[in-house]
């Protein structure tokens, strides 16, 4: 197909259709549609094919984005799936949850006055699109070497580190706490933004290459971890991070204040009809609700807070907008769907007595950059104001949390609680315990889903070069 040199001129970006606020805040259903065959075709077409792919060096797990979107104009569906699974084990799933407008599209030459390629959604398209047709992992190719590597963690780190190893020949056995795949893919992003049967998809193409789920296991308790060590050639953690951070000001044990985490964990539960008595369903329906917290997971907890039917939802940030580490997508419909922002503003405490009654805050002004590289808040003072609320949701983010079964093993912990995979006598993601390896959030902290992939891969490989 010969391309037309000012295609990105002549057809501005268009993204798919998405339910009008009215509409999406009834439901849990995805709010995007996706791209036909003849849409993506066109949209991929506006790719200039940078001499340098600025989109490709911004992508945490640097796709071949400029490659495969020449083969979607082409009409190469199948291969444009395979050249997407080269370098990512779940590109459906980065393709509706990655902040692209921070990552590849914000890095696209085009971004700077006609538009970015819409390329998360063309990602999305790919792999949705062509399992509808047929296709499926070629493992054709593959040779069994005998070899089985235990991971502990079916989240996208564990995911994408059985797929590689499964492509090599490696049997993964893959164990999980939960009943269902995925970790927080599941059970702590929204289906508004990821239908859970998307992830389901994932693992029946996983079990066709070979990869065994052991589900419901926790280790440590269903199942101890000297036995895995004992019965496996390696061993892969990626359990991730699930300690809520405290914001350490008075009120946060008052009826009333729930953790984010467990509220959108107990809210999935309720849409997938799973009992669990850790993270009960909370109804927020007909409260006023304030949300801490400017990153993904509050915007999370305030689309659902919506869903749910609360009377009024606002959310509460300690810088501006401009500094939220959170999606300019998800800020954007959650101010669609209701929400009030508050920007620079510091909870200094939880108001009540035995339940919620309000939120006390201060107004910040901005300092010089913190360790993050955004601007510090500093409170201002004489400006604290209280503000009504019978619910609240911490949403600060989480921090590593390693079993204890970790340090017991010879695995070394960090000072920031991280699994430490520093040597550099090591092979990359390698841990003091020669046997094991370890990535994603439990080695770097809370990040993005697609760093969790790449770091999952990463240290697939090189359980491949130990193994041999």
């Amino acid at each position: 197909m010969s391309k037309h040199p000012l295609q990105y001129l002549e057809l501005p970006r268009k993204d798919p259709e998405k339910d009008i606020p009215e509409v999406r805040i009834k439901h849990y259903d995805e709010i995007y549609a996706s791209y036909d065959g003849a849409e993506a075709a066109s949209q991929a077409g506006r790719c200039i094919s940078c001499g340098i792919p600025y989109c490709e060096w911004k992508c945490p797990v640097h796709n071949y984005i400029p490659n495969w979107l020449e083969l979607i104009e082409e009409g190469k569906l199948f291969e444009a799936a395979e050249l997407s699974h080269q370098t990512n084990s779940l590109p459906e799933i980065c393709g509706r949850v990655c902040p692209q407008d921070r990552l590849c599209e914000d890095a696209c030459t085009l971004n700077n006055g006609v538009g970015a390629v819409s390329i998360g959604n063309i990602e999305k398209y790919i792999t949705d699109e062509a399992i509808k047709q047929g296709w499926r992992p070629n493992m054709d190719h593959v040779k069994d070497t005998g070899k089985k590597v235990a991971i502990i963690g079916a989240g996208p780190a564990g995911l994408s580190a059985a797929d590689v190893l499964a492509r090599a020949g490696i049997r993964p056995v893959v164990f999980d706490a939960h009943p269902e795949i995925g970790g927080l893919l599941t059970f702590g992003i929204p289906p508004f933004k990821l239908n859970k049967d998307v992830v389901k998809t994932r693992r029946h193409l996983l079990e066709g290459m070979g990869v065994e789920f052991v589900l419901s296991t926790y280790v440590g308790k269903d199942r101890s971890f000297s036995s895995i060590y004992d019965e496996h050639d390696a061993v892969f953690i990626g359990t991730g991070t699930y300690k809520e951070i405290s914001g350490g000001f008075k009120g946060e044990n008052l009826k009333g204040v729930y953790k984010a985490l467990p509220y959108l964990i107990g809210n999935v539960n309720e849409e997938l009809g799973i009992s669990d008595s850790e993270n009960p369903y909370v109804d927020l329906k007909k409260k006023n609700v304030v949300v801490l917290g400017g990153g993904d997971t509050g915007m999370d907890c305030n689309r659902t807070a919506i869903r749910q039917g609360a009377s009024k939802v606002s959310c509460v940030y300690r810088r501006n907008e401009e500094n939220m580490p959170g999606s300019r997508r998800e800020v954007s419909n959650s101010k669609e769907e209701g929400v009030s922002f508050l920007f620079n503003k510091q909870p200094l405490e939880i108001i009540g007595t035995d339940c919620v009654k309000g939120v006390k805050l201060a107004s910040t002004g901005l300092g010089p950059p913190d360790e993050s590289g955004r601007r510090a808040p500093k409170i201002i003072q004489g400006s604290e104001e209280i503000i009504e609320a019978n619910a609240v949701i911490v949403a600060f983010g989480y921090l590593p949390n390693a079993p204890d079964w970790v340090s017991k093993n010879a695995i070394k912990i960090n000072d920031y609680g991280c699994i430490d995979v520093s040597s550099e006598e090591n092979l990359p993601f390698q841990t003091t315990n020669m046997k094991v390896f370890a990535g994603g959030d439990i080695v770097r902290g809370s990040d993005l889903v697609v760093t969790a992939v790449f770091e999952g891969r990463e240290a697939a490989k090189s359980i491949i070069s130990f193994l041999k």
